[in-house]
């Protein structure tokens, strides 16, 4: 690897998991297409879409890992929600990572340009209130409901080497109408269990470049931790629009590549 991949990397990893830990994601939204194109972009190289999945599974485990730690004394983790669609997420990401080895790279784009699809969609949609006073574990949802949406969104984000947070959070406040802040805590814990299925069903096909995904891991480790600490002290609804923002342009970048454009 060459200091300029490695610098690419290095910047890549930080940001992105600092503007993650910020809205609640593991940061494959914001990582897959940085490193997708911006290395062939510098001209220090490039990686194809089985290669960046595999590596985002990685940095993905420790971003979440981070940047849950990082809320673990916050009051907003909502434990139940968490058991029940971490695990499920656990079993779908694990068959679906396992699965993309069978499929072409365009498959995979695909596969990522509709989910983040959905996920802008989902989040054109009113939400609960931003902020939550009381006791987080009292806030109620329709579990098997959470449970069938996490075992999906787990499916098919391990495709492309996510743990699925940049679809999970509109789910949680579009569609569970789980409150902001509780819903980017509990996400986060949420996506760590997940990223674990993910992690195992891309080393199981040998798709991680761990040379790469390394450099990527350490850097997130530090830049998710100072992204969940700003997050804590931004506007709530300011972190839901910054979402939205992030995810509706990674989804027409996506499908810009997938179309040829």
């Amino acid at each position: 690897m060459s200091w300029e991949m490695f610098a690419t990397l290095l910047a890549i990893g930080f940001a992105g998991s600092v503007l993650a830990g910020m809205v609640g994601v593991g940061g494959a939204i914001v990582k897959y297409p940085l490193l997708l194109y911006l290395p062939p972009l510098l001209g220090v190289g490039a990686f194809s879409a089985h290669q960046v999945a595999g590596m985002s599974s990685v940095q993905v485990l420790c971003a979440s890992l981070a940047a849950a730690w990082a809320y673990r004394k916050s009051g907003y983790l909502h434990r139940r929600l968490i058991a029940d669609m971490g695990l499920a997420m656990l079993a779908g990401s694990f068959v679906g990572a396992y699965m993309a080895h069978f499929y072409s790279e365009r498959v995979v784009n695909v596969v990522y340009a509709a989910l983040a699809t959905a996920a802008t969609l989902i989040m054109f949609r009113p939400s609960a209130s931003d902020e939550w006073h009381g006791d987080v574990d009292e806030i109620d949802y329709p579990r098997p409901l959470a449970a069938a949406l996490g075992a999906l969104v787990g499916l098919f984000s391990g495709v492309v080497g996510s743990a699925g947070a940049f679809l999970l959070m509109p789910i949680l406040l579009g569609v569970l109408r789980i409150p902001t802040r509780v819903a980017i805590a509990s996400s986060i814990a949420i996506t760590f269990v997940a990223s674990l299925g993910g992690f195992v069903g891309k080393w199981v096909a040998h798709e991680v470049m761990w040379g790469p995904a390394l450099v990527l891991a350490w850097a997130s480790a530090v830049g998710a931790p100072l992204g969940a600490k700003l997050g804590r002290r931004m506007d709530a609804s300011w972190l839901r629009w910054l979402l939205a923002a992030l995810i509706t342009a990674t989804c027409a970048r996506i499908w810009m590549t997938v179309f040829g454009w």
